[in-house]
């Protein structure tokens, strides 16, 4: 069972590579929201991975808390673009 871990967190460390890639060639604004949010997302799943992984539930919990800032963050974001922030085009 430990290989499957050990598999899990070894993709979600290339995706988080090829996200952060992503989010430094861009090439607009938006793309580099959504890498954001999507490098959020994945920490949240490496997060629930390790809970699982460790039998620890408090994980579990900082999980929750960083999608919830995850979420919060996106919705901030696209409020600000709503009023007219800076757009790369």
């Amino acid at each position: 069972m430990e290989i499957i871990y050990l598999i899990a967190f070894g993709l979600l460390s290339v995706s988080m590579l090829l996200i952060f890639i992503r989010l430094l060639i861009g090439p607009s604004l938006p793309d580099r929201v959504v890498a954001l949010e999507l490098l959020a997302t994945v920490v949240v799943a490496m997060a629930g991975t390790y809970a699982i992984f460790t039998d620890r539930s408090s994980f579990i919990d900082v999980a929750i808390v960083g999608a919830l800032t995850a979420f919060l963050a996106a919705i901030g974001f696209a409020r600000f673009l709503e009023r007219g922030g800076p757009r790369d085009d």
